[in-house]
């Protein structure tokens, strides 16, 4: 389907060099094990990064991330590079290590709860011993540390989010795109995920049923209910955004209505 009856932005993506390219079988096959041994390499960086550590004795009081910004296409989905949203580019590795006694009841576990990458800074805040909780109003990511140290967590994101800008590619001019049109925008709630294109028409995916997102069910009325409720998911998102940074929501709760006593007088004769 999605080769024999593209998403119009994907066509478009199909067609630019480095996508030709993988999608031919003997650039895969000298690429990916190229690919693969730089993935070696750099564990054994990574090895000769925690001997470092554990040879100066900071071990034991260092957080370790392990991430990436995204992932690469490498000819899945016909496509090269990282542009969109399927698997293989927006899921991507986060392997935590937090040497604290608190966290060796989670320790080696894996959490299936919805992650990004702004989760990171507010999470370094925590462990450093300031309190993210503080900043709000311009941190939107959630702190790692109780997922790691087994607390109790009373809030968590129920859906992820992803944006691209694809105004500098050939494949906005392919479509006929001015600059600020060339957007797409994702959200999942882990099983299904759901892409909005501007100017065309979304796409939907079941991932229980359809990992390796071939089969868009974005056209068909009996998803209508779920498509419609990611839709919202996306729409409360974008509305949600912090754009108050400069002044802390406790601030903003203490000063609620003490205009007069702070010597602002509105409406007074």
């Amino acid at each position: 389907q999605e080769r024999e009856q593209p998403h119009p932005v994907l066509e478009a993506f199909m067609n630019h060099p480095e996508s030709l390219e993988f999608s031919r079988v003997e650039v895969r096959e000298r690429v990916i094990p190229a690919y693969m041994g730089l993935i070696s390499q750099l564990d054994d960086h990574i090895g000769r990064l925690m001997a470092f550590l554990e040879e100066r004795g900071q071990l034991d009081n260092t957080l370790i991330v392990f991430t990436s910004d995204h992932g690469d296409y490498l000819g899945d989905h016909w496509l090269g590079e990282k542009e969109m949203f399927h698997e293989p580019s927006s899921r991507i590795p986060m392997i935590v290590v937090d040497p604290s006694p608190q966290a060796d009841a989670t320790r080696g576990t894996v959490s299936d709860r919805l992650v990004e990458a702004i989760d990171l800074v507010p999470t370094f805040i925590d462990y450093g011993g300031g309190d993210s909780r503080a900043h709000d109003h311009v941190l939107e990511g959630y702190s790692l540390q109780p997922l790691l140290r087994g607390e109790e967590i009373s809030r968590w994101r129920t859906h992820a989010f992803s944006e691209a800008d694809f105004a500098w590619r050939p494949a906005r001019l392919t479509l006929s795109l001015a600059p600020d049109q060339a957007r797409a925008f994702m959200v999942t709630d882990g099983r299904w995920k759901y892409v909005h294109y501007e100017h065309h028409r979304p796409q939907l995916f079941d991932l229980k049923s359809d990992p390796d997102e071939l089969h868009d069910l974005a056209g068909e009325r009996r998803h209508d209910e779920t498509l419609q409720s990611l839709q919202d998911a996306l729409g409360d998102w974008a509305r949600k955004r912090n754009s108050r940074i400069t002044v802390s929501n406790q601030r903003v709760c203490e000063q609620t209505g003490m205009a007069h006593k702070r010597g602002y007088l509105f409406g007074v004769w």
